[in-house]
């Protein structure tokens, strides 16, 4: 019973519909509700199994209210005794056989706590963050102003004309050097606002010795090659105009070994900074990110490096968002490494230290981090906010929709081994999405790809991005656009998926995306159920996958399908409205019959629906 679940599977989650208090404090009472239809046998009762300082108590029977087609809810009690707690449901029905619920679905045996619903009081994200359509620009790529003409090329840079194709590993991998700057980027800022974005991430804009910039030499100015300061406040201000807010990107693991502190220090043990960092034999040794010499890793032990860079107004985690750049948070870079080495670990009080300080500055501001594999057990809202993380979105998509032969790079896509069916995509999301608080979830990055992996495109079958990208923004979580993938670029990986955007058709490309996004971010910004909603699997196949976003308002039904689908069908009772369903994207098809509705899609083929709930 613990399979995937059906239309009539009994259902909790953590939106708003199932966890009444979104925000609960510590030893708050929040009312929980789950659905449970009649078809799963006769109820006796129902009953929440909740922890309290690491033990477990069911709670008083759950109250019933009966609703429509043999749907019932049912409302129990908990209360936060500690800021984290675990529960799962406990079903028991007349025939003395007890079910319990969970995050991965219904089970008739009892279950380990590691896979029980996640609730904790650490709810801090701002508002706006769930609702964000994030567009990732990387500064070097995206747009060369006029300005950037007179610009002196450093002594590291390999000069690329706009048109030239992109190196994607070996020699001036790391040195090709386009010219983009922050000036370009405002030139474009019209192209964002089509693309209905309204939060724009760029990474790293501090002076480097590279064109991904992730090897600061400084974190005190804005790289002059991007325009320098006064070109990020003018960038920050045009995009608040516009109604688009501007993330920066912040490596705490560690500086390029070109930076002011590092060279201080390095083979100078009596240097203030020869503490900010893991030094050996005389400062003559260090340790760095994965060995990379030119990336040495950042001691947290420091106070003064912690004084310097996350700690207090005067921080350079401070002042990036005060005026006059007011940048409105930070994605931070390789936060799941950030503190940690061998025998120490200060990952979370380093995460808690720089949100600490964000809150100061503004409170309105986000904190989410790089955390490249399974991020749910440790991102839980009390450090990082949410996670560009891969392994419960990205990963399983990729592997569904993928070319079914060729070679692929597997950088942070990862042990894309063998092609997945409809079913082992939403198990594996279930799975990795398991261990996330709610609140956590809608503030993760859906990506389909970023500056780190290869294009999605380039690895994925013919017309797979539209669907992918109609399911980022159907998804709980923040759907993230890659710069070039609205221009229908490829990339092999990382490194050369960070192509220069064709302004001026300077690259073969596909513009045909940008209609899809368009039209996708105005669907997920007028409908409350996407930025608010549960989530719901309603029907799965090895071939299509049929789920619904509910709120009390209305829900969004979404039908997504690697090939031709006709035979999909969902009991009338599992969902209500289907009958008036209105089409907002796609061509598919619904037909409502007297017990079962029919849904057709064509080969990879998306379509999304509205229906109005009627309590």
């Amino acid at each position: 019973m613990s399979s995937l679940p059906h239309a009539l599977s009994p259902h909790h989650d953590g939106s708003a519909l199932y966890v009444l208090n979104q925000k609960p404090k510590l030893l708050d009472d929040v009312r929980l509700r789950v659905r449970i239809h009649e078809s799963i046998g006769d109820v006796a009762e129902v009953r929440v199994r909740s922890s309290e300082s690491g033990e477990a108590f069911p709670s008083a029977p759950a109250k019933r209210k009966k609703l429509a087609s043999g749907w019932s809810w049912y409302e129990a009690q908990l209360t936060m005794h500690n800021p984290k707690v675990n529960y799962r449901w406990m079903i028991k029905l007349t025939n003395g056989n007890i079910l319990w619920l969970n995050t991965l679905g219904l089970h008739v045996i009892d279950q380990p706590d590691i896979n029980d619903f996640r609730i904790n009081v650490f709810s801090s994200a701002p508002a706006w963050g769930p609702s964000t359509i994030l567009y990732e620009a990387f500064p070097d790529r995206f747009a060369r102003s006029a300005k950037a003409d007179s610009q002196v090329l450093p002594d590291w840079a390999i000069k690329a004309e706009w048109n030239e194709t992109v190196i994607g590993r070996g020699p001036g991998t790391s040195e090709q050097f386009f010219g983009g700057d922050l000036w370009g980027v405002i030139n474009h800022l019209d192209h964002l606002e089509k693309l209905g974005v309204n939060v724009l991430y760029l990474t790293p804009i501090f002076p480097a010795r590279s064109n991904h910039r992730y090897d600061a030499s400084s974190f005190d100015e804005v790289d002059p090659l991007l325009g320098g300061n006064k070109a990020l406040v003018a960038l920050v201000n045009a995009a608040h105009e516009k109604g688009i807010r501007v993330i920066g990107d912040l490596t705490s693991n560690h500086s390029g070994a070109a930076h002011e502190w590092f060279k201080a220090a390095f083979k100078n043990p009596k240097a203030p900074e020869s503490d900010f960092y893991y030094f050996s034999d005389g400062n003559k040794k260090y340790d760095s990110w994965f060995g990379v010499a030119s990336l040495p890793k950042f001691n947290w032990k420091s106070a003064e490096l912690r004084k310097r860079f996350i700690e207090g107004k005067s921080s350079v985690v401070a002042k990036w968002l005060k005026a006059p750049f007011n940048l409105d948070g930070w994605r931070i870079d390789v936060a799941n490494m950030t503190g940690r080495i061998r025998d120490e670990d200060m990952y979370l009080e380093v995460a808690q230290i720089v949100r600490k300080t964000m809150v100061s500055v503004n409170p309105d501001t986000i904190m989410l981090g790089e955390y490249t594999g399974d991020a749910a057990y440790e991102v839980q809202g009390d450090g990082w906010q949410g996670a560009m993380t891969y392994a419960n979105f990205t990963r399983p998509l990729f592997r569904w929709l993928q070319k079914p032969a060729g070679e692929k790079e597997l950088q942070n896509i990862g042990f894309i081994s063998r092609e997945e069916t409809g079913r082992e995509f939403v198990e594996s999301h279930i799975k990795f999405a398991a261990g996330f608080p709610w609140h956590v979830r809608m503030n993760n990055m859906n990506a389909l790809d970023t500056h780190d992996t290869p294009r999605f495109k380039t690895y994925t079958l013919p017309g797979a991005q539209k669907v992918a990208a109609a399911m980022q923004f159907t998804f709980p979580g923040i759907p993230l656009i890659w710069a070039g993938d609205e221009f229908g670029l490829d990339g092999f990986n990382g490194e050369n998926s960070r192509t220069p955007l064709p302004w001026n058709n300077e690259r073969e490309h596909d513009a045909s995306m940008i209609e899809v996004y368009s039209k996708l971010a105005e669907i997920r910004t007028k409908n409350i159920a996407l930025t608010e909603g549960s989530l719901r699997f309603l029907a799965v196949t090895d071939e299509a996958v049929l789920f619904v976003r509910e709120h009390a308002k209305q829900n969004i039904l979404v039908l997504a399908a690697r090939s031709k689908t006709s035979k999909l069908a969902i009991p009338v009772a599992a969902l209500e409205g289907l009958k008036a369903a209105e089409l907002l994207f796609g061509s598919g098809e619904i037909k409502v019959g007297k017990n079962k509705a029919k849904f057709s899609e064509g080969q990879m083929s998306v379509s999304i629906w509205r229906l109005t709930p009627s309590n």
